[in-house]
C-alpha cells in the first residue's frame, strides 16, 4: 500500500489533504511541523510526502533538505504544497529536492494530477 506523509502546520489542510489522500487508496500519517515531519520519515519513510513551505520550527525547505541528506532520503516523492507561486520559490522548492509543486488551494483533481506526474496512479 503507498503512503504519504503530510506536513503542514494547518490543521484544515492535513484534514483536506488526507481525505483527498485515503481516497486516491494512500496509507496517511501526519506532522504538524517539518521536525515532526523527519522524526516520521526517520520511523517510517513514506512513498510520498506533501509538504508546506511556510511553517514553525523549520520551513519546509529546511526540512527538505534534510530529508534529503538521510541515506533512504532520496526515496519519497516530494510535493511542495504553498501559497507561494513565483518562479524564484518554484525554483529554489526544486532546487532542494521537490519533485513537484502544487498551489493552496487545492482540489482533488489537482493534487491527484500532481501525484501521477511523480509517479502515483
Amino acid at each position: 500500500m503507498k503512503t504519504c506523509l503530510i506536513v503542514d502546520d494547518s490543521r484544515v489542510i492535513r484534514k483536506v489533504s488526507r481525505h483527498i489522500l485515503e481516497t486516491l487508496g494512500f496509507i496517511v500519517d501526519e506532522a504538524e511541523n517539518g521536525q515532526m515531519g523527519l522524526d516520521r520519515c526517520d520511523e517510517q519513510m513514506p512513498d510520498v510526502v506533501l509538504l508546506d513551505w511556510n511553517m514553525p520550527v523549520m520551513t519546509g525547505i529546511e526540512f527538505i533538505t534534510q530529508l534529503r541528506a538521510r541515506s533512504d532520503g532520496g526515496k519519497p516523492k516530494v510535493v511542495f504544497c504553498t501559497t507561494e507561486n513565483d518562479v524564484a520559490h518554484i525554483r529554489e522548492a526544486i532546487q532542494a529536492g521537490a519533485d513537484e509543486y502544487v498551489m493552496k488551494p487545492f482540489d482533488h483533481e489537482t493534487l491527484q494530477i500532481k501525484l501521477q506526474l511523480v509517479g502515483f496512479e
